[in-house]
């Protein structure tokens, strides 16, 4: 998606207003400048010389405060030792393995946590998020592997090495370059902070890692629905198929939203193609399903995200941390909960993948369609002029059929699995690090079978003429054009694949489509 809006943007204030998944994007990938409001600093403030009141030799034991962690919950930490124990928190837990998160990805997870911070639950001084929030303005992104957490008590793993920065260890990226965590913030003009009590605790408990891995995989879903409708109706017309499918009568008799949605798309996309005229009374009854059924394939995807959507916003806006400290008449209440189990994340993460996944599954199938000249309405095999000495797009969709049958193993939900850990102590956990993780590698094949698609149904097109085809589909074919030239003799596939992969990861194609799509008005949708 394309850098624009955000870097002209007034800063996202935390603190005094709920976070949006457009706000998470704008923030991790277009560098958006955050600020912490006063109302909110104010509550971080009164908090934490609340608990700096009663701290001390005959406190009660809190646990992660005075106590140690997980099954070393019942052992009594000495005052003077406070901060210690919450260094080697730190150090301990940086456990992580494998290649590190994308930096938006870590961008996302920096500004989740800061957001947690500043709701006045966690404990901590200001300096804590301050440092976060200047992290992210100057671009001092963390080094943090992305495997290791199981999802109960919190990313405890990914967010440890988030926090290691924090206080002048572990290892970031700035400037273009990997560094120590030290020589990271010197560089930025930044100093490293001191943790007092409770602070490292706040910093690795919450499921700020699966929630922004899940986070802006759920901006690019979005948009890949309309993606999907954009290739189908390409696919459609290139193959002389009909949109008397998608009449809004139709739609209007199972009124699910996104199965409304996507059949109104369809018919703007495919409207006024001279193509579709060429044979309204070819005696064809019915198309496939994959062209028959778009709207209610695409449409349940389409719901499906929407609801996972919900969910991971709802979790971008709470108090993941443990102990959370409540404000009360007579005085501060630290409950111990478990607000750091990442169930309902990892539960939308595994159906998020789903849900893409049917996105791929059709699309393949219309890339059938256009190849096997048994299939395609007179298109030559495999997209071909001069097939037999051209191969065309034929490999093609052997990689599409590929991915998406990899997908097919990334599907099995990771949430059904539940390993014990910390003694016993976390006898149940959601797995929800992984689930997120599956979830953006099934997103990255549909992309990448989506592209594959378009490939195929502007091959289709071409083979059309001079028959001219929607002025929506005629304006994304175009689009195409200006990058990849139709393929009249064979030629290397992977670099036309990897063109097409970008405009629709940045969006480009949704972009020519927008006046077509965002058009598209409620009486369109749910007329009778």
């Amino acid at each position: 998606m394309k850098q624009s809006a955000a870097g002209h943007s007034p800063p996202l204030s935390l603190g005094d207003t709920r976070l949006t998944l457009d706000d998470v994007w704008q923030v991790a990938i277009e560098r958006r400048s955050v600020s912490l409001a006063d109302s909110a600093m104010q509550r971080v403030v009164r908090v934490r010389a609340e608990i700096d009141g009663w701290l001390g030799p005959d406190a009660p034991d809190v646990y992660g405060v005075n106590t140690g962690f997980g099954a070393l919950a019942e052992v009594r930490v000495p005052t003077e030792d406070l901060a210690r124990l919450q260094l080697n928190l730190v150090r301990s837990h940086a456990t992580g393995v494998g290649q590190p998160f994308s930096r938006p990805i870590t961008r996302a997870m920096m500004l989740l946590r800061a957001n947690v911070l500043v709701l006045g639950t966690s404990g901590v001084r200001p300096e804590v998020p301050t440092l976060l929030v200047e992290m992210l303005n100057r671009d001092v992104v963390p080094v943090v592997p992305e495997k290791g957490s199981v999802g109960a008590s919190g990313d405890l793993a990914p967010l440890a090495h988030l926090a290691l920065v924090l206080v002048g260890e572990g290892e970031a990226f700035f400037g273009g370059e990997r560094l120590s965590g030290a020589d990271a913030l010197r560089r930025a003009g930044l100093k490293p902070i001191a943790l007092a009590a409770k602070e490292g605790l706040a910093l690795i408990n919450g499921t700020q890692a699966m929630t922004a891995d899940a986070a802006l995989s759920l901006v690019r879903a979005r948009r890949l629905c309309d993606t999907a409708d954009i290739a189908g109706a390409q696919s459609l017309d290139a193959l002389k198929g009909t949109a008397r499918a998608f009449d809004a009568r139709i739609h209007a008799m199972r009124p699910h939203p996104g199965q409304a949605l996507s059949a109104a798309h369809l018919r703007r996309l495919t409207a006024g193609s001279q193509i579709a005229d060429s044979h309204l009374d070819c005696g064809k009854v019915q198309d496939p399903y994959s062209l028959r059924c778009m709207p209610q394939v695409h449409g349940a995807s389409r719901d499906v995200i929407a609801y996972c959507a919900e969910v991971v916003e709802r979790e971008c806006n709470a108090a993941t941390d443990n102990p959370l400290a409540f404000e009360t008449e007579t005085g501060l209440e630290l409950l111990s909960g478990g607000n750091f189990h990442g169930q309902p994340v990892a539960f939308a993460a595994d159906f998020l993948a789903i849900a893409l996944a049917e996105l791929a599954n059709i699309s393949e199938r219309r890339i059938e369609q256009l190849v096997n000249p048994a299939l395609s309405s007179g298109l030559p095999p495999f997209l071909a002029p001069n097939s037999g000495l051209n191969s065309g797009f034929m490999i093609a969709q052997v990689t599409a059929a590929a991915l998406v049958s990899e997908n097919k193993g990334l599907c099995h939900p990771a949430s059904v699995d539940s390993i014990p850990s910390s003694a016993n102590r976390e006898d149940h956990v959601s797995m929800g690090t992984i689930a997120a993780r599956k979830a953006r590698a099934v997103l990255e094949h549909v992309e990448t079978v989506l592209a594959i698609e378009v490939l195929c149904g502007a091959q289709g097109i071409d083979l059309r003429r001079p028959l001219r085809s929607s002025p929506a589909i005629e304006a994304v074919h175009a689009r195409l054009r200006t990058e990849v030239a139709p393929m009249m003799d064979d030629r290397v596939l992977h670099p036309d694949i990897g063109v097409a992969l970008s405009l629709v990861r940045e969006g480009a194609l949704v972009e020519v489509a927008a006046p077509f799509l965002t058009g598209t008005t409620a009486h369109e949708v749910t007329h009778v």
